[in-house]
């Protein structure tokens, strides 16, 4: 409102006046601000009347200015789950088609109007418990885009906003900075340019924070499973799937026409269509032998690297894996073993079964081994070109070699092991050197599975059942990648680069919900595991390793870890007095901290403020407790923090400090730094 006044609009200023819980009434809210416009020069009045009195706040603005130009519909009520049904929708989506419509004539009338509706988040993609204020929310961007249609030939644009702001709606969930951060005033200059005479967007849908951003909706080719003179049956559409929902060269419908004229381009292109016959399975299997795979293309993005750390037990609870759950994460890396995506969704997606003589029934088919080897970290995002070895453009990026038995199969003759396999290693004869134990979840197949292995073993009771299994088993894969990157934890400081290659054996499988205990041995650059069940003791992975590349540089076992540093003696003032007061500090701070110091761009040091556990503790070096929240920051710029030269603050918002973790736990550092502004 303020800023619509200040470009020289006539501004209705409309709030109802309710509580933040969407309770009494006030006229406070609105003539505040009317207060403001009026003191500044502008021209304003309030109207306090709801907006499901949509005709009253129209006149209001017609007896006041005599004409209507803008319609902005703001959320008026908290969004707490506990509102019912039809007071949201009363509020929110009819509320905001009263006031439209009541305005509606006027502004075709007079040939001209921009109505800008306030949708949410929440309305676009959902979220959990918001049933009814999401459906309404969506059900404004509906109202807008017909809006959009209907009204482009009298000059009347719609578009819809969904801002992220603070306010006293967003205060009591938001943290203090951020809310402070989020200012109404970044969300305005989009709102004034959508109410703009000279603006001619219509029927758009924008996200609004510090920065605007347009939203469209984007479809996928699809696949025609539809055959002319033949039934559809569901078993098309499950083998099909995965090319269903492929977005590679998605379309852009824009309107309904357009949506509508490609379904009738396939329509047409099935009843053109002859009658298609199915051709016999006569290949005989050792015609198998030998045959080579055509390349084919994979493209990945940060999703479903994110994706298949969710998968394979990642979680937000170890501060250690955001690095592989957050794009936004300084070090955000692949997690290795998702090298085995690329390749196993070449060979089950048509591979297998397009060779000549493997007519395999997929209950029978056991993942017996998998060697993977990488020659460069896995980027991010790509489009990659996946056999067995998996090229990233031109460049080789990692091979993969899968053994896969198919029970009752065979009559290929020859010898039934192969010098080109990858042996399994027995591992050493003594106690292991780490073990680690980590929970799989009742729906962990359920989530892995989207990382591309469609098989229905690990997701249809009665599939399973075909194969032997009382129930839906865990994919080996799944295993493979716990095991992977609890040595990836454990002796390479989670440092995608030094994974070199893994290979395993699968033994037996384990069901969702049971919790993996991996065994590790390190001999040299050489992690030898062992799997089992915790619950059964039952080895699932046997004749494992993993290799390391040596540590260099900055590396966690290289570290300098302080020499040259002078935070090292910040450090040091810290941890004598923890000795001295620590008890004290654990009462007042109960948290555990992580620093990882920088030089010239590289991790130089690493240390851990322990003050949760007992009377405190300094810890230099890796840490293998868990951390609550680590910060990392440059040693110049950790001395300019101590000594008051630099306000922590304006460090984080300018990237200088970056924090991961429980970030509000940052505010008890001053109990631990402010003594020693001068050391």
């Amino acid at each position: 409102a303020l800023a619509f006044a200040e470009r020289g609009a006539s501004v209705i200023v409309n709030d109802l006046g309710a509580d933040t819980k969407g309770g009494g009434k006030s006229s406070a809210a609105a003539d505040k601000v009317v207060e403001e416009i009026r003191a500044k020069g502008g021209k304003a009045v309030a109207n306090y009347d709801s907006v499901e009195d949509g005709e009253k706040l129209i006149q209001t603005a017609l007896d006041a200015f005599g004409r209507i130009g803008v319609i902005l519909r703001d959320r008026s009520f908290a969004r707490t789950s506990d509102l019912d049904w039809d007071l949201i929708q009363r509020v929110h989506l009819r509320g905001s088609f009263l006031v439209t419509r009541a305005a509606w004539n006027h502004m075709k009338n007079q040939k001209f109007g921009r109505i800008i509706m306030t949708a949410s988040a929440a309305g676009i993609y959902g979220n959990f418990g918001q049933a009814n204020y999401s459906a309404a929310k969506l059900g404004l961007l509906g109202l807008a885009n017909t809006l959009a249609i209907e009204g482009r030939k009298y000059n009347i644009h719609c578009n819809t906003i969904a801002p992220v702001a603070g306010s006293r709606l967003t205060e009591t969930v938001m943290p203090p900075d951020l809310v402070a951060s989020l200012k109404p005033e970044y969300v305005a200059p989009l709102v004034l340019w959508l109410g703009h005479e000279q603006c001619q967007e219509n029927g758009g849908l924008f996200e609004v924070l510090k920065l605007s951003l347009y939203l469209r909706w984007e479809r996928t080719q699809g696949y025609i499973v539809r055959q002319k003179n033949q039934s559809m049956k569901p078993e098309s559409i499950r083998d099909h799937w995965e090319k269903i929902c492929d977005f590679t060269d998605a379309t852009k419908p824009a309107n309904i026409q357009e949506s509508l004229q490609s379904m009738v381009s396939v329509l047409s292109q099935v009843e053109s269509q002859g009658d298609v016959g199915v051709n016999p399975a006569a290949a005989a299997a050792s015609a198998a032998v030998g045959q080579k795979l055509p390349p084919t293309t994979f493209s990945f993005n940060h999703t479903q690297c994110i994706l298949y750390a969710l998968g394979v037990g990642m979680s937000t609870k170890d501060p250690d894996h955001l690095r592989f759950l957050y794009e936004g994460h300084p070090d955000f890396s692949c997690l290795p073993t998702f090298g085995v995506i690329p390749s196993q969704a070449a060979m089950m997606d048509g591979g297998l079964s397009s060779v000549p003589g493997l007519n395999i029934d997929f209950t029978q088919v056991l993942h017996g081994e998998q060697y993977l080897e990488l020659y460069k970290p896995l980027p991010t995002s790509e489009i990659v070109l996946p056999a067995v070895n998996t090229y990233s453009g031109n460049e080789l990026v990692c091979y993969n070699q899968f053994s896969v038995f198919v029970v009752g199969a065979g009559g290929f003759g020859g010898k039934r092991s192969s010098e080109k396999a990858k042996p399994p290693v027995p591992p050493p004869k003594r106690s292991p050197d780490a073990v680690v134990i980590d929970s799989t979840t009742r729906d962990q197949a359920a989530l892995y599975r989207l990382s591309g292995d469609w098989n229905p073993l690990h997701i249809d009771p009665s599939f399973a059942a075909m194969g032997g299994f009382k129930a839906p088993i865990l994919h080996g894969l799944c295993s493979f990648g716990f095991a992977a990157r609890h040595v990836l934890k454990q002796f390479a400081d989670n440092d995608p680069s030094r994974f070199k290659a893994i290979k395993v054996r699968f033994v037996k499988p384990v069901m969702p919900g049971q919790s993996l205990q991996t065994e590790m041995w390190k001999e040299g650059n050489r992690v030898h595991i062992q799997c089992k069940v915790k619950e059964t003791d039952a080895v699932v992975l046997a004749g494992a390793y993993v290799d390391l590349h040596r540590a260099s540089g900055a590396s966690p076992e290289n570290l300098s870890q302080g020499g040259g540093l002078q935070s090292e003696l910040v450090f040091a003032e810290i941890g004598r007095r923890i000795k001295d007061v620590g008890s004290e500090l654990v009462k007042k701070v109960n948290a555990v901290f992580g620093w990882e110091i920088t030089k010239d761009g590289k991790k130089a040091a690493q240390w851990t403020i322990d003050l949760k556990s007992g009377s405190g503790s300094l810890h230099k070096g890796p840490y293998s407790g868990k951390v609550d929240v680590t910060m990392t920051v440059s040693d110049e710029d950790f001395m300019e923090v101590v000594q008051g030269k630099l306000n922590p603050q304006k460090a984080f918002f300018s990237g200088k400090l970056k924090v991961r973790g429980n970030i509000m736990l940052s505010q008890k550092l001053e109990v631990i730094l402010k003594d020693y502004a001068k050391l």
